[in-house]
């Protein structure tokens, strides 16, 4: 998996676990895709800052995954559900895995 792609993914889980600030540059830069200078134009501080900010928050998703592993639990039952002859039984537990 990509690194924009495992972010994103940690994101989705442990966003509430970060402050406010932490999730708008992290969203800026991974979500909408803008570089380290135009999120710094935006927020109206040091391109350093808006890197420092972004690396930050990548270590906190690193650790809360460490931690909490929801991010290896859900890989690990994708793998289970596209093992599943039953398309039905595939949806039905892709509905529920991503609740």
């Amino acid at each position: 998996m990509n690194k924009v792609l495992y972010y994103n993914q940690l994101f989705s889980y442990y966003k509430e676990l970060l402050t406010v600030k932490e999730q708008e540059i992290f969203s800026l830069y991974y979500e909408e895709n803008l570089s380290m200078g135009e999120i710094a134009e935006i927020k109206n501080i040091s391109r350093s800052a808006v890197g420092f900010k972004i690396k930050k928050v990548e270590e906190k998703l690193d650790k809360y995954e460490k931690i909490i592993k929801k991010g290896e639990i859900f890989n690990k039952l994708q793998k289970i559900i596209l093992k599943i002859d039953n398309n039905l039984i595939q949806l039905e537990l892709e509905k529920i895995i991503e609740e």
